[in-house]
């Protein structure tokens, strides 16, 4: 009987994204358990997050994704300037009614967000 062996990736897409949604709630002045929150896992597990030892997948791994867009499409606007994003996030947003970093605790925030975003970017 042949032996089948299957070959796993080194890193798979679930531990990317967990090591860039990690970097980009750091970036974004966001704290674990803040990012844990975001995304619906423990904060245990967010700190497992920031070496890849906690691939992303289901719901974190979609929550993720719009988190680094987030952070992404903020990035782009500011230029990369560190200051200006984490201030962007804090300071009390008229259009979207609240800050920024409020409105991420919730997925419907979250998507609100990253939805204002991408069109500050593209306006029409």
């Amino acid at each position: 009987m042949p032996l089948s062996l299957k070959i796993q990736p080194a890193t798979s897409e679930g531990a990317i994204l967990a090591k860039a949604g990690f970097r980009a709630a750091k970036e974004l002045g966001l704290s674990q358990k803040e990012l844990a929150d975001v995304i619906g896992v423990s904060t245990a597990s967010v700190s497992r997050m920031k070496n890849g030892d906690f691939p992303l997948t289901g719901k974190p791994f979609e929550l993720a994704t719009c988190l680094v867009r987030v952070f992404r499409s903020l990035d782009a606007i500011v230029g990369g300037d560190p200051v200006a994003l984490k201030s962007w996030m804090a300071a009390a947003n008229s259009d979207l009614h609240a800050t920024p970093r409020d409105l991420v605790q919730t997925t419907a925030g979250l998507v609100d967000v990253m939805n204002y975003l991408d069109a500050q970017r593209a306006p029409l």
